[in-house]
C-alpha cells in the first residue's frame, strides 16, 4: 500500500511537472496577445467625439470613472484619420498623446487602431478615384466610411505612410499593448479598373489560357466565350455563376491581401510584445475568407453584436465564439459588443435586462474569449450612430449599465486569472464553406428580404449552418469549425456538413474517407451538387458522395407549402414535425430511410436517410427541417456518435460550456438564459464555484437566479 502510494505520488508529480513544462512551452511559442495573465475588460473610447463644450476636463472625468469602474483596457484611434493627418503629410499626435498618457497613468491598457477605414476629406477631394466603384458604376461620393478601393496604389501609399508613422510613434509607449489593423474590413464592393485588372491577372495565373477558362466556366452558353484576355467582360452584368463565384473569391483575396499589407507594416515597426489583430465584423461574410485573413494575425478579434432582453439566449455569441476560436485554434478577443442599445436609427432601442450584461461577458469567456470590450464607452451626441449607445448614456453620468459593468470588472479582477486562456477541446466540428454560401446566393432556393438583425444569420446557407449550430448548442454539445482546406477531420467524432453546394472531388473524397474510417457525418441537402467552379456535376447526384451517402437522385422540387413527416419519427410537436423549401427525390441504394414525407406524391421518397459506410455513418437531410425537427435529428446523431451525456438532461434555459484552465483544472460554465430561477444537477467531480467560493459536490443540486451563472472548477 505504501509502495503504491509512493508510485502514485511520483506519477502525479511527473504529470504535474510535464503539464507545467508543456504550459511553459506553449507560452513561449504563443504569438503576442494569444495568452494573457488576466481577462481584459473595457470599451472603445473616443474623447474626440465629445461635445466641444465638454472637452476641457472631460478626459480626466472619464478616466476617473473608468478606474473606479474597474476598466482595464480601451481601444482607440481607428476612426479618425482626419485628426491623425489633417492635411497631406501633416501628422498630429498631441490630441491622442494626452489620452494615451492618461490611460497609462491609470493603469488602463490601450489597443491602438490603424485609421484606414475612413479617408479624410482632403484625400477624397484630391483623389476621387479612391472611391469604391460599385457594380454597375453608380455615382459615389463622400459621407460614408469604408467606401474606398483598397487596391489603389496611391491609396496604399497614404495608408502605409500613416501606419508607419503611427506605429513608430507609439512603439515604445508601455500602455499600448497591441494594434488593431483597419476595422471590420471587407471588399466594399469595389469594381474599379485596377480591381478588374487584378482579377484578369488572377485568371491568367489560375487558368493559363482563355480556352481553359471557357471550358471550366461553360462560357459557350449564350456565346460568351472569351477569345482574348483583352476581351474579358467586367463583372457588372455577368450571368455566369462560375464568374460570380470566382469574383467573390477575388474580393476575399483582396481583403486578405490588404490586411496582410497592414500587418506587415505594423510588425516592421512595433514593439515585439505588441500584438496584431483585426476586428472581424462578425464571422461568415460573403466577401471575407476569415481563415486566410487569420494567417496575418497574432490573435483573432470579433464584434459579435446580438439580441437582448427576451432575445438573449447566448446562441449567436456561441456560434461566433466557436468560429473565432477555430480560426487559429487559440483564444480570441471581443473588440465590440452590446453595451446598452443598438441601431442606425431609434428602432432598436432594447436595453438589456438586469444581469444580461454580466451574463453576456461570461458567455463570450466560456467560448474562449480573453477580452470583452464594448462599443463604446460613451454615447455619441450626433451622427449615424447616435442611438448605438455606450456604457454611459448621452448625459455621460454613471447609470444602471455603469453599475453592472463595475460589478463585472471587479469580479473579473478576482476570478479572471482562473478562467483566462481557457482551453476548449470539442468532438464535433461544422464544415464551413464560403464558396457554398456565395454560390447558393447566386441561385437562391428562397426569396429573402429585410435588413440586418443583430444575432441572426444572413443568407440561406448561413441560416442552415446557424440552425445546426443552435441545435448542438441547445443540446449542450460544444463545436469547432473546420474548413475545406483543413487537412483531415479525424480528430472529431461527428462532422456537420451544411449545404456543401460547391466542392471539388478531393474534398468530397476526404469526407467519404472520414466516414469510412469511423467518423459520423450529418449532411444537409444541396451538398455535392456542383464542382469547384459552381458547375453542376455531369454525373448522377450526389456525385463522388454516392457510395458514402448510399443513395442517388435525379429530381428535386421546391416545396410550396410545409409538409409533415409520416408517423412523426422524432416525436416532436405537430407544429415542429414539418419540412419545407426543398425536397430531393432520394433513391436509396444502401442507405436506410429514417423518415418519409406524408404526402401522396412526395411520400414515395425518403426525406432523411442514414448509411453505414465502412466503420462510420452518414446521415443525410434531403429537405429543410423545422427547428424542432432539426433538434431531434441532431440529438439522434449525437447518440449515434457516442456523444450523449448528462449535459442533455439540464433544464432547458441552462447551457453548459467546458474547458481546462491554465492550472490544468476542468472548468464548467452553467449559464441561465431565462427570466426565471432554475436548478441543475452537477454531474462532474467535486469542486467549487469560482464566483461565490462555495463548495459543490458531485450530484448536488445547484440553484441559478434569473440571468445568472455558475463557474465550477473541479478541485483535482
Amino acid at each position: 500500500m505504501i509502495r503504491w502510494f509512493a508510485v502514485k505520488s511520483l506519477a502525479t508529480l511527473v504529470v504535474v511537472c510535464f503539464t507545467s513544462m508543456l504550459s511553459l512551452a506553449q507560452d513561449a511559442a504563443a504569438p503576442p496577445g494569444a495568452l494573457l495573465p488576466n481577462v481584459l475588460y473595457g470599451a472603445a473610447y473616443y474623447n474626440e467625439y465629445m461635445p466641444a463644450d465638454l472637452q476641457p476636463g472631460r478626459l480626466e472625468k472619464d478616466v476617473a470613472l473608468m478606474k473606479a469602474d474597474g476598466i482595464s483596457v480601451v481601444r482607440m484611434g481607428e476612426s479618425t484619420w482626419s485628426l491623425w493627418e489633417p492635411a497631406d503629410g501633416v501628422f498630429e499626435y498631441a490630441w491622442m498623446d494626452r489620452v494615451v498618457d492618461a490611460m497609462g497613468k491609470a493603469g488602463i491598457k490601450v489597443i491602438m487602431g490603424t485609421p484606414t477605414y475612413s479617408m479624410p476629406t482632403w484625400m477624397a477631394k484630391a483623389h476621387p478615384e479612391f472611391y469604391a466603384r460599385p457594380l454597375g458604376g453608380a455615382s459615389v461620393g463622400y459621407g460614408m466610411r469604408q467606401n474606398m478601393d483598397t487596391d489603389n496604389p496611391k491609396f496604399r501609399f497614404y495608408a502605409e505612410r500613416v501606419i508607419t508613422n503611427l506605429v513608430a510613434h507609439y512603439r515604445n509607449n508601455p500602455a499600448v499593448i497591441g494594434w488593431q489593423i483597419d476595422n471590420e474590413t471587407g471588399s466594399y464592393g469595389a469594381s474599379n479598373g485596377d480591381v478588374f485588372n487584378g482579377f484578369v491577372n488572377h485568371l491568367k495565373k489560375k487558368f493559363g489560357t482563355t480556352d481553359a477558362l471557357n471550358k471550366a466556366w461553360f462560357l459557350n452558353y449564350w456565346g460568351q466565350d472569351v477569345n482574348d484576355w483583352a476581351d474579358m467582360p467586367t463583372r457588372d452584368n455577368a450571368t455566369s455563376t462560375s464568374y460570380k463565384l470566382e469574383w467573390s473569391r477575388w474580393q476575399q483575396m483582396r481583403v486578405a491581401d490588404f490586411l496582410a499589407f497592414q500587418a506587415a507594416l505594423v510588425r516592421k515597426s512595433r514593439r515585439p510584445d505588441q500584438f496584431v489583430t483585426q476586428d472581424y465584423g462578425s464571422m461568415m461574410k460573403l466577401d471575407v475568407n476569415e481563415i486566410e485573413v487569420a494567417k496575418s494575425l497574432d490573435v483573432i478579434a470579433n464584434n459579435p453584436y446580438h439580441g437582448s432582453q427576451d432575445h438573449l439566449d447566448g446562441a449567436w455569441q456561441a456560434l461566433q465564439g466557436d468560429f473565432s476560436r477555430s480560426l487559429k485554434h487559440q483564444n480570441f478577443l471581443v473588440t465590440e459588443t452590446n453595451a446598452q442599445t443598438l441601431g442606425w436609427d431609434s428602432a432598436g432601442q432594447f436595453p438589456p435586462y438586469d444581469g444580461q450584461l454580466r451574463l453576456d461577458v461570461y458567455t463570450d469567456l466560456s467560448s474562449g474569449a480573453n477580452m470583452v470590450e464594448y462599443w463604446h464607452w460613451h454615447s455619441i451626441h450626433a451622427g449615424q450612430e447616435t442611438y448605438w449607445k455606450g456604457v454611459l448614456s448621452h448625459d455621460l453620468e454613471p447609470n444602471r449599465a455603469y453599475a453592472e459593468v463595475s460589478r463585472i470588472a471587479h469580479e473579473l479582477q478576482k476570478v479572471g486569472p482562473e478562467i483566462v486562456n481557457l482551453q476548449i477541446r470539442n468532438q464535433v466540428a461544422i464544415l464551413y464553406s464560403v464558396d457554398s454560401s456565395n454560390a447558393i446566393s447566386f441561385m437562391p432556393l428562397e426569396r429573402q428580404d429585410g435588413g440586418w438583425i443583430p444575432g441572426k444569420a444572413a443568407g440561406t446557407y448561413n441560416a442552415i449552418l446557424s440552425q445546426l449550430h443552435r441545435s448542438l448548442y441547445e443540446a449542450n454539445v460544444g463545436a469547432d469549425f473546420v474548413f475545406p482546406e483543413t487537412a483531415d477531420f479525424s480528430s472529431y467524432k461527428l462532422l456537420i456538413v451544411p449545404a456543401l453546394y460547391v466542392a471539388d472531388d478531393a474534398l468530397l473524397k476526404k469526407i467519404a474517407d472520414y466516414v469510412h474510417g469511423g467518423g459520423h457525418v450529418l449532411m444537409t441537402f444541396k451538398s455535392g451538387f456542383t464542382n469547384e467552379n459552381s458547375a453542376v456535376r455531369w454525373e448522377r447526384a450526389p456525385g463522388p458522395l454516392r457510395e458514402a451517402a448510399g443513395f442517388t437522385y435525379q429530381e428535386f422540387s421546391n416545396l410550396e407549402h410545409p409538409l409533415a413527416l409520416k408517423e412523426n419519427p422524432w416525436r416532436v410537436s405537430s407544429d415542429d414535425n414539418k419540412v419545407s423549401l426543398w425536397a430531393e427525390f432520394l433513391l436509396p441504394t444502401s442507405a436506410k430511410p429514417l423518415a418519409f414525407y406524408d404526402h401522396p406524391f412526395f411520400g414515395r421518397w425518403p426525406a432523411i436517410t442514414r448509411n453505414q459506410f465502412g466503420k462510420g455513418t452518414l446521415t443525410y437531410e434531403g429537405t429543410a427541417l423545422s427547428d424542432g425537427l432539426q433538434h431531434g435529428v441532431v440529438m439522434d446523431v449525437i447518440r449515434e456518435s457516442g456523444l450523449a451525456s448528462s449535459d442533455q438532461d439540464l433544464p432547458k434555459p441552462v447551457r453548459i460550456k467546458h474547458g481546462v484552465n491554465r492550472a490544468g483544472k476542468r472548468i464548467h460554465y452553467y449559464l441561465n438564459y431565462s427570466n426565471t430561477s432554475s436548478n441543475f444537477k452537477y454531474d462532474y467531480a467535486a469542486g467549487h464555484d469560482l464566483l461565490t467560493g462555495g463548495a459543490v459536490a458531485h450530484g448536488s443540486s445547484v440553484p441559478l437566479a434569473p440571468w445568472d451563472l455558475a463557474i465550477l472548477e473541479e478541485d483535482k
